[in-house]
This record gives structure tokens, sequence and C-alpha cells, in this order.
């Protein structure tokens, strides 16, 4: 079991969180600090290797320009490598990414580096078996172990020299997107449901291009351990937790929502009609008390992505990819519902961590 506490005392109440997080609209932005990015490694118990983690971070000057999240098909997001870390102290944004082709930290580059920019630290892990050349099936489906890589990245985070004198105490906060919302909810208290958990592949009715990766896989995810699945993994250091279209949403068990005493705030991209059972996130905020909801109606799932790169749609249809990448919702452009996404997450964290400002 994955469950540490603090004296964790949260400034800002869910009432606040609520007025600003649902009020928020795409604005012009101008940066705080010049984003800086480092890497550094987690220890874990659980993992086969010790995690690769991407820290970004308020930067004084100097350091190596760099880009993240760079490919064949996703524009990378510039940051400075190695820079000394401004001084003062900063809140801390832990953040999870999803699978896939997001799967890894450096693909998260484009909202984490304006966070940075914004006065926040914020820590990622890569998940193990998520993307690249060790995606693994059987990896990417241990949900509970993505838990447990938050914690362990916390955990470094508060031992690091360079770092820990820049964090402020007490005000730590998560941000998951797609597969990382499931992973935020589970280090806010939420519990999976072993039954539905074991049946969610069953058929493609849920997550047909998750699903059929799975039974290709010859993963069996009624073979997994029931206690394991269901195990606890609340981390009490973390204060807030910010969850946008968690995936999946559907195997969590219900009764486990009540024990949630931070405030969250839980986010669906897309027509409220079409929103996919398994990413539906109306229910979950119903059942946790205190909790916000929002739809960005003209998003997508997709709009997680880093902005396409001219060709990118036509490249991954002739890689075999059959979800639409760079398809967004309502006919906006992916830079203008990044634009909105940042700033309503900026706030969020505002609200929740540093209320004063």
């Amino acid at each position: 079991m994955i469950k540490r506490s603090s004296a964790f005392k949260l400034r800002a109440g869910a009432a606040l969180v609520c007025a600003v997080f649902l009020s928020i609209g795409p604005q012009a932005r101008s940066a705080e600090y010049v984003a800086g990015v480092r890497q550094m490694t987690a220890p874990t118990e659980e993992r086969d290797h010790a995690l690769s983690v991407t820290v970004w971070y308020p930067a004084a000057q100097g350091g190596e320009k760099t880009m993240l999240g760079d490919n064949i098909f996703f524009e990378g997001t510039a940051a400075m490598k190695d820079a000394p870390i401004q001084d003062g102290e900063f809140p801390l944004i832990l953040l999870s990414h999803g699978a896939g082709l997001a799967g890894s930290a450096d693909a998260m580059s484009w909202i984490a580096t304006p966070l940075a920019e914004e006065g926040f630290i914020v820590a990622a892990p890569t998940h193990p078996g998520n993307t690249g050349r060790n995606r693994s099936a059987a990896e990417t489906m241990k949900l509970w172990l993505r838990p447990s890589d938050i914690s362990n990245t916390l955990d470094a985070v508060e031992v690091d020299p360079s770092l820990r004198a820049h964090v402020k105490s007490g005000q730590t906060g998560l941000l998951g997107l797609s597969m990382g919302g499931n992973t935020a909810l589970l280090v806010a208290g939420a519990r999976l449901d072993s039954a539905l958990y074991a049946s969610y592949c069953d058929t493609d009715d849920l997550n047909a291009s998750l699903c059929e990766w799975v039974r290709l896989s010859g993963v069996d995810l009624g073979a997994a351990d029931a206690q394991t699945v269901t195990r606890d993994n609340t981390d009490g250091r973390v204060g807030f937790v910010l969850a946008i279209d968690p995936a999946p949403a559907d195997i969590f068990a219900q009764q486990g929502f009540s024990n949630i005493s931070i405030p969250v705030a839980l986010v669906n991209l897309g027509e409220r009609s079409e929103i996919p059972a398994t990413v539906q996130a109306s229910g979950i905020a119903d059942a946790i008390p205190g909790s916000t909801y929002q739809v960005i109606e003209k998003a997508s799932h997709a709009s997680m992505f880093a902005e396409c790169k001219p060709g990118a749609a036509e490249i991954a249809v002739e890689e075999g990819i059959e979800d639409p990448i760079c398809t967004d919702g309502g006919g906006e452009s992916r830079q203008l519902i990044h634009t909105q996404l940042i700033e309503m997450v900026t706030a969020a964290f505002d609200a929740a961590l540093r209320p004063e400002k």
C-alpha cells in the first residue's frame, strides 16, 4: 500500500478554486519567468529501474536552449536546459502524462513549460512502459503503479538539495491528463473496482484502440490480484488535484469517492453529448464532495497532444494510427485551445496553492 501523510494545510478553499476554475477563459499570456528544465531520477521499489523525471522550473539566466516533445508528429517546446533555478520558493505541481503518443513526461512540455514560466516547479515522471521502444500493454495497464511513481517523484524532489530549498512547503498539487487523470484521482484517494478493471477489455465497447492492443498483447486484466488493483494509493502531501479527461474513468469504486478530502477539479474535452463513457467525469464530480467540473466543448481528447506539425495527420494514417491525433472540436485551432487550457490550469493551481497572488 502506498500511503503517505503530512501536515499539509490547504490555504485555498474549494469554493475559491471553483470560482476561478469555472470563470477562466482564454487570455493573452505574458510569462513571468524563463522556464528551465533538467532531468533527474527517482528511486522506486516497484519498478525494474529508477524513474526518469523531467523537472521544469522558473530559471535564472543561463543554460542551453533545448526542445522537448519534438517528434515527427508534434512540435516541441523550448526551455533552458540545466539553467540555474531562480531565487525564491515556488509551489510544486506533479504531472502525470497519458499513454501512447503522449506517454512520456517530455510530451507534456506544451503545458509544463508555461506553468514554469508562471512560477511553478513542475515534476513529471515518465511512467514505464507507456510509450516508445519499451511500450508494453502489461505495464501500461498496471494503473496502481502510476500513483506510486508520483509519490516516488515527490520523495526525490524532497531530498534533492538543488530543488528542496525552492519548493514551498505545503503547496503541492497534481495535474493528470488522460490516463494521468486516473492516476491523479487515485493519489487523491479514489480506489479502483477490481471487477470493473478485470472486465474492462472484454469487448471494444469502452476503449477500442487501447483494448485491441491489450488483447493482442495477450494481457489478461482478470489475472491481476484484486487486493493489488484496489489498494489505497493516497498521498496526503498532495493538496489539490486537477484531472483532464481521466481515463479509464469508469473503473473506479463509487464508494471510494466520498473519502476524498482535498479539492478536486475535473475537466472533459468535447461536446457534452459526445464525451466517451470511459473519460466521462461528470459522475465522478457528482460523487466527490466539493469538486468542480468543466467541459471545454471546442476541444477533443486529442487536444492534450502538442500542436501537430504539417502533414502529421497523414503520417499517422501511414503509420497505422487510427485515432485522429490532429483533430480538435469546434473548428478552433489547437493553439487557441492550449491557450485556454494553460490559463485554466494556471488559475486553478493559483487558487489552490497560492491564493494570495
